[in-house]
């Protein structure tokens, strides 16, 4: 609504002003359907995360969030998250990236041409490029650029073809996960590089897997020890210069990760491991345990002791230095959508882009509009853009970009604390009480997305005074995903079309494995595709409705609460709805049963038989073992598992005398299962306690006394087999215990009048008659 990102505007331009938003021209990755900007996060194997195309590089004018500006903080930040799966802090800090390297420069020169030098070069005759290993720096045998970088622009602009590979290049999305997967391909532009440290001249080739957008848009190529250069180097026919040794000793007890067997060299007794062109190793690209060869001065010097004499010859020469850097790249939100905040920038041929004054926020997208998929709508839209500048009052245009989505979700959490605030984005003393979040559900899918901006986002207005704390969310719960199976039958057009289970007869084996399928209309055959996330493309969705309608809410509820953790997928099962059902069905039973001889106070104190008291241990261990799994672990599955066993050992006890302790046991069943069954917990709570309310109780407690013990039972096994089990008192001796066992029936069945040849008893766990 307006009234919510109105003050997201406000904040933009803030931000703004101090710069840490700021516009620039980009290669960004475009979606040729939805016309719009992806960041690179929304690239998800080449395609675009809503549509399904294939991305485009372009050259847009955009917004960009400088979130590298806060790299280091947001990695160092990740050890503070203790409550957050392990999983998803280890995605977060890849993604950041940060890597400790070399930043160095080529000289270089154009091939014998006019063309006319890219002023975008930061220095005309120089060519920067950035790498973690300076140590194989001897080895270069050609640099690369991608196609977007000056140099490339340079050479193209009397090369034809060259201009035609370009364009090639460009139709390709600008994230790494594309590059992994895409063919290598190249050309010569004709320009020379000359090496900072030999002079030696290497070409410059444009290549399809060096990204713009990531270092310098330029790498140094070591085909001998970067398996992608490797590879681009056989298939072009470039030099393999081998510049890294490694010999068996340094190699020793590392067994065949490199390719070499024991770790024993080449056997031929030069104790090296072999180097041929012919064939890439694993052992080529490790910079953990070799030694410079072929490489002058540097040779015999492991990595740190290379890095640090190259880094230090090269800055001499004012031509490099050691460099940190991230892989994060800043995060550009211009979207060429209608459905985002509008961005609130004025474009003013005299004052530049100025930033809408905070009496004219909210800027509001207007409700006129019908998209037709070509492009931004709003562009289309004189009445939206047309305005006056705000400095100087002349003509002006507004910016018909909106935000990324992303913006929106990555700072809502912060807004619950005073959604109807109207004099800021939060009320700080709100802010203060609620925030950070106690728990933050989400999956891991968002892992570099939604929670990565959103703990950037709490960074921007914790430096605004508006929250407080350098974290949004204490403790992170990623749900697994509900999976079903999934049916099909292939089109004459080549599609599929999914059918939906519930429109299936599956036919199965004795154990249960599915053999066949037929459409329940007509008896044909479809193709069983497996199980999957249930999704609409796959059309495996099931309606709870029917499920709710045939077995009320709470079956529903128990079943996707128990049939798997929370953080991992739960395989959807009618069988499994069913067994909830009568898990259900035996608690109402059960409270049934006992509420018609008669409600009884709980139990409190007072003399029991010791298989009441064996009742109690039972129940107030279970009490205890719910509280941590609800409470601490978040693991439903289990604490309903555990309400299962002693709802089992409840419907065995049968003392008419203790139907205090049946009371006090069926009580804490019942709010053990509220969170998980409210509205069936509710109706037999007020027949267990008429005229109490279910919500005025509170989460039962363990009574420590009922977990001391007079009576423990130990496992009675026969040469290590489970032959039964035993009560005994638990000050019992070991001569005692041994009796006991040699008396047990199963243990007297066994013998048949012998005698056995030792009893081993473990304490407080089981007695052992070996015959």
């Amino acid at each position: 609504t307006p009234e919510y990102y109105r003050w997201e505007q406000w904040l933009f331009t803030r931000l703004f002003e101090k710069g840490v938003i700021y516009k620039k021209t980009a290669v960004v990755n475009w979606d040729p359907v939805d016309n719009t900007v992806l960041a690179n996060e929304q690239v998800i194997d080449g395609r675009g995360w809503r549509s399904g195309a294939v991305v485009e590089k372009r050259d847009i004018p955009m917004y960009f969030f400088r979130i590298t500006q806060y790299a280091d903080e947001l990695l160092s930040g990740l050890d503070q998250l203790d409550g957050w799966p392990e999983q998803v802090k280890t995605m977060q800090a890849n993604w950041i990236g940060k890597s400790f390297g070399v930043r160095f420069a080529f000289e270089v020169a154009a091939a014998g041409d006019n063309a006319t030098p890219d002023s975008r070069l930061p220095t005309p005759d120089l060519l920067w490029v950035y790498t973690t290993r300076a140590d194989t720096i001897m080895g270069v045998t050609f640099v690369a650029v991608a196609a977007e970088h000056p140099l490339a622009t340079r050479a193209a602009q009397n090369n034809p073809a060259l201009a035609a590979f370009i364009e090639e290049c460009k139709q390709g999305g600008v994230a790494e996960a594309d590059i992994a997967t895409m063919e290598k391909k190249g050309m010569d532009t004709g320009i020379k590089a000359t090496h900072p440290l030999t002079g030696e001249q290497v070409p410059v080739w444009v290549g399809n897997y060096v990204l713009m957008g990531y270092g310098e848009g330029a790498v140094m190529a070591v085909p001998a020890h970067d398996e992608r250069d490797f590879g681009f180097a056989k298939k072009y026919n470039l030099p393999i210069k081998q510049v890294i040794e490694i010999s068996a000793v340094s190699h020793q007890g590392r067994g065949d990760g490199f390719g070499y067997g024991d770790g024993s060299g080449d056997g031929t007794g030069s104790g090296l491991f072999p180097f041929t062109t012919e064939q890439w190793h694993d052992w080529y690209g490790n910079k953990g345990i070799g030694v410079c060869i072929n490489s002058g001065k540097y040779d015999g010097l492991n990595y740190d002791a290379a890095v640090d004499a190259i880094a230090t010859d090269l800055a001499a020469k004012g031509l490099g230095e050691k460099k940190v850097q991230f892989r994060l790249r800043d995060w550009g939100i211009s979207r060429q959508r209608y459905w985002g905040c509008p961005i609130p920038i004025i474009h003013c041929p005299t004052c530049g882009d100025v930033a809408v004054p905070d009496d004219q926020l909210p800027v509001v997208l207007p409700e006129d509009v019908v998209p037709d998929g070509a492009g931004s709508p709003l562009a289309k839209m004189p009445e939206f853009y047309e305005c006056t500048c705000p400095k100087c009052g002349g003509k002006a245009r507004r910016e018909t970009d909106t935000m990324d989505t992303f913006v929106e979700s990555s700072w809502y959490y912060a807004r619950y604390a005073s959604p109807q605030c109207d004099t800021g984005m939060v009320d700080k003393a709100s802010a203060q009480h609620w925030l950070p979040v106690d728990q933050y559900i989400g999956g891991i899918e968002h892992a570099i997305l939604h929670l990565l901006y959103a703990r950037f986002f709490h960074k921007l207005m914790r430096d605004e005074g508006l929250v407080p704390g350098d974290e949004p969310f204490k403790n992170l719960l990623t749900q697994g995903m509900v999976i079903a199976p999934t049916f099909y039958r292939d089109e004459p057009n080549g599609k599929k079309l999914w059918i939906n289970p519930a429109e299936v007869d599956v036919a199965t084996d004795d154990r249960g494995r599915p053999t066949g399928a037929v459409l329940k209309a007509d008896g044909s055959p479809v193709v069983i595709g497996g199980t999957e996330k249930m999704s609409k493309s796959k059309n495996n969705g099931v309606d709870p409705q029917a499920i709710i309608d045939e077995f009320g809410a709470d079956t529903a509820r128990l079943f996707m609460m128990f049939a798997a953790p929370p953080d991992q997928s739960l395989e959807w099962s009618d069988a499994g709805v069913e067994g909830a059902f009568r898990f259900l069905k035996r608690v109402w039973k059960a409270v049934s049963d006992h509420v018609e001889q008669g409600v009884v106070a709980a139990y409190t104190e007072g003399e029991l038989s010791a298989a009441a008291k064996a009742l109690r241990f039972q129940l107030h261990q279970t009490i205890a073992k719910v509280d941590d799994d609800l409470g601490r672990r978040k693991t439903f599955n289990t604490a309903i598992a555990a309400n299962m066993e002693l709802l089992n050992a409840l419907v065995k006890f049968n003392e008419p005398a203790s139907r205090n302790v049946v009371q006090e046991a069926l009580e804490a069943i019942v709010l053990m299962l509220t969170p998980i069954v409210p509205h069936m917990s509710q109706a037999l709570w007020s027949e267990l306690r008429p005229g109490s309310d279910l919500l005025d109780q509170s989460f039962p407690k363990a009574d420590a006394a009922a977990l001391v013990q007079d009576e423990i039972e130990l496992v009675i096994q026969i040469n290590g087999k489970l032959r039964g089990s035993l009560r005994v008192s638990k000050d019992a001796d070991k001569a005692t215990l041994e009796q006991l066992a040699l008396a047990h029936e199963a243990v007297q069945k066994q013998l048949a009048g012998g005698t056995a040849k030792k009893v081993v008893v473990v304490p407080g766990r089981l007695i052992n008659v070996v015959m």
